[in-house]
Parts: C-alpha cells; sequence; structure tokens
C-alpha cells in the first residue's frame, strides 16, 4: 500500500479540521507568512492523491458523474484557450510589474481547484457512520468556530482590541488587518456607526459569512437526521450558534437568509411533523427578537443591506468592457491575482467568469453547476431511507443555493467551494449507502 493510498482518507479529514482555522494559525502563530497556507494545499494534495489511487482500483463514481463531462470538458476547454490566447498574449507586451500569465494559473487555481473533491466526498463515505461522523464533525466545529468568534466580539466590544473606531475617511468602511483581534483576520468594528463586519476564524468577513451560512444547512440536517438525541440537541445548538454570530459579527445574509431557509427546510423535511415546525419556527422568531433587544448595535445597519454591497454598484457593470468572447483573461477579476498585476473587483461570482472567461466560459460553469444540482437530486431522491432522504435534501438545497447564488463568488474560495464540491460527492453515496443500511 502507497503513502497516499494509506494516508489519503485521514488527510482529507485533516483537511476539513484544519481548514476553519487555517487561516488563524497563519497570523497568529506564523506572523502571516503565506507559506502557511500551503499546509491546507499539501493535505488536499495528499487526499486527492490517495482517493485517485483507490478510484483508479475500484473504479466507482465515473457512471454517475458522467454527465458532468461535456459542461466540464467546455469550461476546461475555454479556459485553456483564455490562458494561452487572453493570458498569454498580453504577457508578451505587458510592462515588468505585471504577469497575466501567472494571474491566469491563480485564477485557473480559483476556478477548479476545489472541483475535485467531488470524487473525495464520494470515496470519503463508506457507510452511515461515517455519514454521521461527517456532520457530527462539523457542528463540533460550527460550535467551536462560533465560540471563538464570540470571544472575538468580546475583546472587540469592551476595548481589549483597539477595532477601527480611529479610522477615518473610506478607511472606516474597509476591512483592516491591522485591526486584527484574536482570530481570523481583517475586520471592521466601529458599533457607534453601525459598522461591524467580523471576520471569525477566517481570513475575511465574507469568508466567516460563507461558513456560517454553510454550517447552517449542515447542522439542521445532522439535528433532524441524527439517530442519537443527544447530538440532535447539540445540534440544534449549534444552529443557534451560527445565528447568533452571524448577527454580533455583522453578517446581514445570515439575518437575512436563515430564517427563510430554516422554514423552506421545515417543510420539505418529511420527517419533521408540523407541530415541531411549529415549535422550532418559534423558537427561531423568539431568538431574532431576543437577539435584536440584547445587541441593537450589530443589528443597527440592517436597513442598509442593499445599498450597502458591493454588487449594487455593479448592477450596470457594462459588459463591453470583454474582448470577444473570452474575455479578459483568467484572474483578471480574481483577488489573490492581484499580486501579479491589476485586477477589477466583482463581487457578483457569475459575472466575474464573464468577465474572465466570456460567454463560453460562462455558459460552461452554468452548465457544470446545473447539471450538478440536477444529478444530486437525482442520487438523494433515490434513497428510499427516510432518514438518508431528509438528510439529502437538506445538503442538496445547500447545493441548490450555492449553483445560483450571484453574490460574492462562493465557488471560488474555502470554505463554500469545499463544502459544495465535497457534499455534492456525498450526495452521489447516499443510493449505495441506502443499499447497505
Amino acid at each position: 500500500m502507497s503513502f497516499f493510498n494509506k494516508y489519503g482518507r485521514p488527510a482529507l479529514w485533516a483537511f476539513l479540521i484544519y481548514m476553519p482555522f487555517a487561516d488563524t494559525v497563519t497570523y497568529a502563530i506564523a506572523g502571516g507568512n503565506v507559506l502557511f497556507n500551503f499546509a491546507k494545499d499539501i493535505l488536499y494534495i495528499i487526499a486527492l492523491i490517495g482517493i485517485i489511487e483507490l478510484w483508479q482500483k475500484q473504479r466507482l463514481f465515473l457512471s454517475a458523474a458522467k454527465p458532468m463531462a461535456a459542461p466540464l470538458g467546455v469550461l476546461l476547454g475555454t479556459c485553456a484557450v483564455t490562458l494561452i490566447l487572453a493570458n498569454g498574449n498580453p504577457q508578451l507586451a505587458a510592462p515588468a510589474s505585471e504577469h497575466p500569465i501567472l494571474m491566469g494559473i491563480i485564477g485557473l487555481k480559483a476556478l477548479i481547484w476545489y472541483i475535485p473533491l467531488i470524487l473525495c466526498g464520494y470515496y470519503l463515505i463508506r457507510d452511515k457512520q461515517d455519514l454521521f461522523f461527517l456532520t457530527r464533525l462539523h457542528v463540533i466545529l460550527a460550535l467551536t468556530c462560533c465560540g471563538l468568534g464570540f470571544m472575538q466580539y468580546l475583546l472587540l466590544a469592551t476595548g481589549v482590541c483597539p477595532s477601527t473606531r480611529s479610522y477615518i475617511g473610506d478607511e472606516l468602511f474597509k476591512a483592516s488587518l491591522n485591526a486584527r483581534c484574536f482570530v481570523g483576520g481583517s475586520l471592521i468594528f466601529n458599533p457607534e456607526l453601525g459598522l461591524i463586519r467580523l471576520p471569525g476564524t477566517f481570513f475575511s468577513p465574507l469568508q466567516w459569512g460563507g461558513f456560517l451560512m454553510a454550517n447552517s444547512f449542515f447542522t439542521f440536517a445532522s439535528a433532524v437526521t441524527d439517530p442519537v438525541r443527544r447530538w440532535r440537541l447539540v445540534s440544534f445548538a449549534a444552529l443557534a450558534c451560527v445565528f447568533f454570530s452571524g448577527v454580533i459579527s455583522g453578517q446581514k445574509n445570515v439575518l437575512l437568509f436563515l430564517p427563510p431557509m430554516l422554514i423552506i427546510l421545515l417543510n420539505i423535511s418529511s420527517g419533521v411533523n408540523l407541530f415541531k415546525r411549529l415549535i422550532l419556527l418559534s423558537a427561531g422568531i423568539l431568538t431574532l427578537l431576543t437577539i435584536w433587544t440584547v445587541t441593537p448595535d450589530s443589528v443597527s445597519n440592517l436597513n442598509s443591506f442593499f445599498a450597502s454591497e458591493l454588487i449594487v454598484s455593479q448592477s450596470h457593470q457594462p459588459i463591453n468592457e470583454m474582448p470577444g468572447l473570452l474575455g479578459n483573461g483568467l484572474g483578471r477579476a480574481t483577488e489573490a491575482a492581484s499580486l501579479f498585476g491589476q485586477t477589477q473587483l466583482i463581487a457578483s461570482y457569475y459575472r466575474k467568469v464573464l468577465y474572465e472567461l466570456g460567454f463560453f466560459g460562462f455558459f460552461g460553469i452554468i452548465g457544470l453547476v446545473s447539471t450538478v444540482s440536477f444529478l444530486t437530486f437525482q442520487a438523494y431522491h433515490d434513497a428510499s431511507d427516510r432518514s438518508l432522504r431528509r438528510l439529502g435534501v437538506c445538503l442538496w438545497v445547500f447545493i441548490l443555493f450555492v449553483s445560483y447564488n450571484t453574490y460574492y463568488s462562493p465557488l471560488d474560495v474555502d470554505p463554500v467551494a469545499v463544502y459544495y464540491w465535497l457534499f455534492a460527492g456525498v450526495l452521489f453515496k447516499l443510493p449505495q449507502l441506502d443499499e447497505d443500511w
């Protein structure tokens, strides 16, 4: 047995555990040394190679994912042509300070790096014990990260950390790494002006918001499907912590979208009877009103939700900025590529894809996520076991939500990109688990 074959699955578990804390380790222990970010990638590479070796022996999953080949091929082909033409040609005439090829490589990594996790998710889950271990693990991670995020809020609110209260001008509205507190990275904290954007254990507040949104699905799924009552209660507690963390850290998207999401999940989860639905809904409303009363500063800027987001300012961005059908080149709207050249800040994910890859890349990614959404729906629907179907529908709503979410770039960065492809693979495995149930 090779090294990768032996440690592939343990490396994937380690990757899932380490990922929410990677940015905290980078800035709290390594002093911001970006090389520590590669620890996460190393774990992922070990896991991927090990699972590919396992796949080569068993040859499972291939038939289930075969419909993904066409849109994935279109996307990869467009990326290759764009990298050569849109990134390669400007490289010849680019100034010394700009490296379009390197920008393209980083943009390509952001776009497709985590897609193989769909295979990893399929092979990570061998039986129902693995499945419940995965959901319980994310319950624990949610509780841990939310606890650290609460400590961050307390340190800022009590003045132990400097916050951004003394900032002036445009700096008031920008997340600052210099204001970093306890865990995570860049933040904004000026409750007197209604400006709170905390990063939790991640580098940016947007990543933290993605983590909270994703774990609201996972904790709810565990709360309604776990066979052990104790874990169901812990999962409900974790769900409440996710919502509370979203409020105190200024994650307005969590505050706005979590209650409707719970209503949807409660109604489509057939295992929850009407009485329990009413109890949970009442508890959610009561929690919202309590938090609204206790922490008014954290929600005082709710009425400026749409006006304050960057996506609004880009709603009229002209499509004619694209040179032809290939877009402006990979990485041209990817923040991580700004080290190697000028980038365009675009908050809407599909507008970003359109800007970088043009219409072929846009339709390639739309086709890919639509195919994944349809196939995962079929997969969970094929499971006859009631608990598996209830778990599957919760995960599938998450897949559907991310697939057509235009805000930010959820499929470009962790943690949402990781969870999207990983749990898509888990959904593909449900019919086989149903046979062994």
